[in-house]
């Protein structure tokens, strides 16, 4: 009885639609296949798209850190107090925004991340603390929005045979958006300084969101402008995340997991350069490591459905953090860049490339009618990583530990979490076995 509010989540119908009706889109008598598969293409693409730029807005400032931190005389610990602040953004407008999606449609609220982003990056141009503490909140909150609201809208569209592939597809956007950003951003920092290069992204955050109007009218008619908001919704989310244990243990995985992340993409290039690689060359190392990412998340995904199971593949993918990590300890000025990017290779494959099959794993043990709760409080859990993890690499560094040292301790949960996951594993072969 607690839960039924999800049946607005997964069955939002167009104004005035009967309760159940399906959109004009998905309809059997209403669009051809063909058409169909028209209309999931055109949303694959708008939706990667927009994902791509939002990655790019949200993690120019740690990419472009060096030279914000050699001109404003900032300590580097900064860093790790940014993307940590970005990460409770993500968490309060991740946990609150699925009732605003539904209300005002998915395509209406990747406009609004892509926005709020340009409005942080610019805030954050001013060079000032606070400034840039508010630029962090809007700025990752806003991009935390591009996940939910594009799943929302490829959710609609996909047939539930492609949905891991298109899925897995649209997942790509994030490190396509840091590579990216690795690329163009030393570049801008180049032209026109690192204000320039701060509000160069805010432009391009908000040509995309500009540039996505004409799509609203299709994409949006399944919205339900008299959905009422409730704060219920953010206790149904973390509940059906903690309850049911499979769900619990892809929380802590994603707790750990994106935490790794967000301390590897935030502190990384900074990291680069106090090794003596100048900005544009950690950019051009960093941006070649994410090469490996694209098809990263589509080969585990492919793996997790056919030759291993999915708790199989995120266990060994999480020692492959625990480990890729550790390697840094041993890392000094002498590591030639040659080294230096097979370590970022190891990192981008595996602390960027576990999305889909977490994903796809917390939607198969979520009860049914409640994938995008389940999903959401996992993604949730996973934002409180993103908090805690680069505030502890933070903390490394002001006692003088080192970058090593700080991407050992970020890194660490991770191996713990990949004895858990092949546990569980283990066990389900034998119940399997035993069934």
């Amino acid at each position: 009885r607690e839960w039924r509010g999800e049946v607005v989540f997964q069955h939002a119908v167009a104004p005035g639609a009967a309760p159940g009706q399906r959109c004009p889109a998905q309809r059997r008598g209403g669009t051809r296949a063909g058409m169909g598969m028209k209309l999931l293409l055109a949303g694959l693409v708008t939706m990667f798209l927009q994902q791509v730029v939002a990655s790019l807005g949200r993690n120019l400032p740690p990419l472009i850190a060096p030279a914000i931190l050699e001109d404003l005389a900032w300590d580097p610990a900064l860093v790790g107090v940014y993307v940590g602040v970005a990460a409770v953004g993500s968490l309060m407008f991740q946990l609150g925004c699925g009732g605003f999606i539904v209300r005002y449609g998915a395509l209406r609220m990747s406009q609004v991340s892509l926005l709020t982003v340009a409005v942080g990056l610019a805030a954050g141009a001013a060079g000032n603390l606070l400034l840039f503490a508010i630029s962090a909140i809007i700025g990752g909150g806003g991009a935390a929005l591009s996940t939910p609201a594009s799943s929302h809208l490829l959710g609609r569209l996909s047939p539930a045979r492609l949905a891991p592939l298109v899925f897995s597809l649209k997942q790509t956007a994030v490190p396509a958006g840091l590579l990216l950003c690795g690329l163009i951003g030393p570049l801008f920092v180049g032209l026109w300084g690192w204000r320039g290069a701060m509000l160069a992204g805010a432009l391009i955050c908000f040509a995309a969101a500009v540039a996505l109007e004409p799509f609203r009218r299709v994409f949006d008619a399944d919205r339900a402008p008299g959905r009422p908001f409730s704060m219920a919704d953010v206790a149904v989310t973390l509940r059906v995340a903690t309850q049911i244990p499979a769900l619990r243990d892809l929380s802590i995985a994603c707790f750990a997991f994106n935490g790794l992340q967000v301390a590897f993409v935030g502190y990384f290039v900074t990291y680069l350069t106090s090794l003596g690689q100048d900005l544009v060359a950690a950019g051009a190392i960093f941006s070649a490591a994410m090469l490996i990412a694209i098809p990263g998340r589509v080969v585990w995904g492919w793996a997790g459905s056919t030759i291993a199971s999915p708790a199989s593949v995120l266990g060994w993918l999480a020692l492959g953090m625990a480990g890729s990590a550790a390697v840094l300890v041993m890392s000094g000025p002498g590591w030639s860049a040659l080294a230096l990017g097979a370590v970022a290779t190891a990192l981008s494959a595996t602390v960027l490339s576990w999305h889909g099959v977490l994903l796809a794993e917390a939607a198969r043990h979520a009860p049914e009618g409640l994938r995008g709760f389940a999903t959401g409080g996992v993604l949730s859990c996973g934002q409180f990583g993103g908090l805690v993890m680069p505030l502890v690499y933070a903390a490394a560094l002001g006692l003088g530990a080192g970058h090593g040292v700080g991407f050992l301790l970020v890194g660490l949960p991770c191996a713990a979490v990949g004895i858990m996951l092949l546990r569980r594993a283990g066990r389900d072969r034998r119940s399997a076995g035993a069934g």
